[in-house]
C-alpha cells in the first residue's frame, strides 16, 4: 500500500521505461506500474478509447468509491457530482495522433483523438461510470488543478448543489514531449546518478522536481448524509482558499504573498486561527525558488507558530504529479489526521538556511493532528490551500 511505503520513507522514483529516453538528460521519474486491463475500469475495447490520465482517474475513483461504501444506484443522481482536474490532460494521445498525422496522413488520425485528450475526459467518464448527473466539470490550473477541483466540489456541497462529490486530479504527462519540455526549461532535477535522492525539498542541494504521473481522488459528502449511512469518515474538509500571483508565468512570488493569501483564506473559511493547525502537507516541489517561497508564505501566515508546525513534502517520495498532486496529498492529509502519523520529507540531508522550519526530515513521526493544511501551487501563479479537521 502506498501509505505504508510513505510511512517507511521509501521512494517511488525510478528509471523511465514508458518510452526510449536515450538522449534525454533526465531519464528517471515517478512512473506508475500500470496494467489497466487488471483494474476493472473498462473492457479492452473501451480502454483503447481512454487516455492514460483518464484510466488513472477511473481507477482512483473506483478505489475511492469502494472505500467510501457509497452505492450511487441508491442516490439521487442529480444530487451527486464529479470535479476532476488535470494540468495537461491527454498528452499521450496528442503525441500519438500528431505522429500519425505527420507520417501517415490526415485519414489516419483517430476519430477518438479529441474525446481522449480533452481535460474534462476524466470527469466525464467517471460520471458515466456511476450514473452521476449533478455538477460535472474539470479544472485546469497546472499543479493546483486537483486542489482547486476539491475546493470547487466543497463549494458545490456547501451551496446545496450536491450531497456527494467525487473529486481530485489525474495526470499522465510523463511522455516524450512532457519530459523534454520540463527538462529544457530546467525545472527538473538532473540527478540521474541517484534518482531516488533527486527529489529533496527544502534541502540546500535541491536542483528541481521529479516528473511523475498518477491520480488522487476522494469522495466528499455532506456530513449528515455521510453519517446517516454509516460512512467511514477520515476527516472533515472545512476550509478552502485560492489566489493568483499575477506575476511570472512559471516562477512563484519570492515573498510568498499569493500563496500566503490562499492559506489565510482557507483558515478564514474554516473559521480557525493559525495556531489551530498542527501539520502542513507542503507543495514542496524541490525547486530552488518554490521551496523558499513556500517557507516565506508559511511564516507570513503563521508568524511565531510557524516554528511549531510539522511540515512535510509527499513529493520527496512520489515526485511531482502536477495536476494530480493536490488530490494525492489530500489523501495523505486525511490519513495523517485519522491515523496520527506524519509522513516524512526524505532526502533532507542539509536544510537550506532559508528553509528553516520543521519539515519532518527522513523519519515519520506519531502525532495527534486535529487540523491539517494541504498546499498546491501551479504555473500561471495559481495557489490553492485546503484545511482538513479530525472528526
Amino acid at each position: 500500500m502506498v501509505w505504508d511505503r510513505l510511512v517507511r520513507g521509501e521512494s517511488g522514483v525510478g528509471p523511465i521505461t514508458l518510452f526510449d529516453v536515450a538522449g534525454y538528460r533526465v531519464q528517471f521519474g515517478g512512473q506508475v506500474p500500470w496494467e489497466p486491463e487488471n483494474e476493472g475500469i473498462a473492457n479492452p475495447k473501451e480502454l483503447k478509447r481512454l487516455d492514460r490520465f483518464t484510466q488513472f482517474a477511473l481507477a482512483a475513483a473506483k478505489d475511492a468509491v469502494a472505500d467510501s461504501g457509497i452505492d450511487f444506484s441508491k442516490e439521487e443522481p442529480y444530487r451527486c457530482g464529479v470535479v476532476i482536474g488535470s494540468g495537461i490532460g491527454g498528452l499521450w494521445e496528442f503525441e500519438v495522433q500528431e505522429e500519425r498525422l505527420l507520417h501517415k496522413g490526415i485519414d489516419k488520425v483517430s476519430p477518438f483523438t479529441i474525446p481522449k485528450l480533452m481535460v474534462n475526459s476524466a470527469s466525464g467518464h467517471v460520471s458515466s461510470l456511476y450514473g452521476i448527473k449533478g455538477p460535472n466539470f474539470a479544472v485546469a490550473t497546472a499543479c493546483a488543478s486537483a486542489a482547486n477541483s476539491i475546493g470547487s466540489a466543497l463549494r458545490a456541497i456547501q451551496h446545496g448543489d450536491a450531497d456527494v462529490m467525487v473529486t481530485g486530479g489525474s495526470e499522465a504527462a510523463l511522455t516524450p514531449i512532457g519530459l523534454a519540455g520540463f527538462q529544457n526549461m530546467r525545472a527538473l532535477s538532473f540527478r540521474t546518478d541517484a534518482p531516488q535522492q533527486a527529489s529533496r525539498p527544502f534541502d540546500v542541494d535541491r536542483d528541481g522536481f521529479v516528473l511523475s504521473e498518477g491520480a488522487g481522488v476522494v469522495v466528499l459528502e455532506e456530513f449528515e448524509h455521510a453519517r446517516k449511512r454509516g460512512a467511514q469518515i477520515y476527516g472533515e474538509l472545512v476550509g478552502y482558499g485560492a489566489s493568483g500571483d499575477a506575476g511570472h508565468i512559471t516562477q512563484p512570488d519570492e515573498e510568498g504573498r499569493g500563496a500566503g493569501h490562499a492559506m489565510a483564506m482557507a483558515l478564514e473559511d474554516a473559521g480557525l486561527a493559525p495556531d489551530a493547525v498542527r501539520y502542513i502537507n507542503a507543495h514542496g516541489t524541490s525547486t530552488p525558488l518554490g521551496d523558499k517561497a513556500e517557507t516565506a508564505a508559511v511564516k507570513r501566515v503563521f508568524g511565531a507558530h510557524a516554528k511549531s508546525l510539522s511540515i512535510s513534502s509527499t513529493k520527496s517520495q512520489l515526485g511531482h504529479t502536477l495536476g494530480a498532486s493536490g488530490g494525492i496529498e489530500l489523501v495523505v492529509c486525511s490519513l495523517t489526521v485519522s491515523r496520527g502519523i506524519i509522513t516524512p520529507t526524505i532526502n533532507l540531508d542539509t536544510p537550506d538556511p532559508d528553509c528553516d522550519l520543521d519539515y519532518t526530515p527522513k523519519v515519520a513521526r506519531e502525532a495527534q493532528v486535529d487540523v491539517a493544511m494541504s498546499n498546491s501551487f501551479g504555473f500561471g501563479g495559481h495557489n490553492a490551500s485546503l484545511v482538513l479537521r479530525r472528526v
